[in-house]
């Protein structure tokens, strides 16, 4: 893949000044330039291509290429800072034939300064971290962990599944008493122990009424003996089971008669 050149940072003026020889045991200081009078002043342009940037410094108007300083590392030789300021700076130019000087190149502002370092502080660390990602790419030849599933093979997911056997408590209704059985039955209540269930009874229909009241009519002794039977603890169903049939000689004492 081709590399695009693009602008790391611009700022519209600098000054330029013609430096003396750097001291052999100290580092260069501004205040041995001419500050009240550059020998130039013009536009600088920090310009990236891939992992190589160049400073460049032009003409405000026509944009005419005064200087260039490639830069392969900073800090570095190419861009040192003064030590006796945050505004000015050394930087080593160079020409097509190969030819390089070490000028000084200052800002008015403190900010545009600051911008400079930055700049170039971003972009080598850029360049840093894409040589380690390479290294790493290079050296690391073991095994990758293979995640993807084997031919043939299946995977099972149970969504909301209720195990076997398993009943749905029921839910209490209102007041907290449970809610009766499905189909509206009435359990049969257990009698307590020792004691004899009493047998449910049986409802009488309207025919075994009627047949009742007709008897009654015939027979004279029917008032009284009605009075005697209620007094004496009998009960319908034994009257009944009396008059159905004249084999049955177990019947009510009144019958008798």
């Amino acid at each position: 893949m081709a590399d695009y050149e693009s602008i790391v940072c611009v700022k519209p003026e600098v000054f330029v000044y013609r430096i003396p020889p750097r001291p052999s045991n100290r580092g260069y200081r501004a205040a041995d330039w001419k500050l009240d009078a550059p020998d130039y002043t013009g536009r600088m342009k920090i310009v990236a291509k891939g992992k190589n940037c160049v400073i460049k410094i032009e003409d405000k108007n026509s944009g005419e290429l005064f200087a260039q300083a490639p830069v392969d590392a900073y800090p570095g030789v190419a861009v040192e800072s003064v030590t006796d300021s945050s505004r000015y700076f050394v930087i080593r130019v160079q020409d097509d034939s190969g030819r390089s000087a070490f000028i000084g190149m200052g800002f008015g502002d403190r900010g545009d300064s600051f911008d400079f370092n930055v700049a170039l502080q971003d972009h080598f660390k850029w360049v840093r971290k894409s040589e380690q990602i390479e290294k790493e790419g290079t050296t690391d030849t073991g095994p990758k962990l293979d995640l993807g599933f084997k031919e043939g093979q299946t995977i099972t997911i149970n969504i909301g599944k209720k195990k076997s056997g398993s009943k749905a408590k029921p839910s209490a209704g209102a007041g907290g008493f449970l809610p009766p059985p499905p189909g509206g039955k009435i359990p049969t209540l257990t009698p307590p122990p020792g004691g004899a269930a009493a047998p449910p009874q049986q409802p009488q229909t309207a025919t075994a009424q009627s047949n009742v009241n007709s008897l009654l009519d015939l027979d004279p002794f029917a008032s009284s003996s009605a009075s005697n039977t209620s007094s004496t603890g009998g009960d319908w169903g034994d009257f009944a089971g009396a008059g159905s049939g004249n084999n049955n000689q177990s019947g009510s004492s009144w019958v008798q008669f």
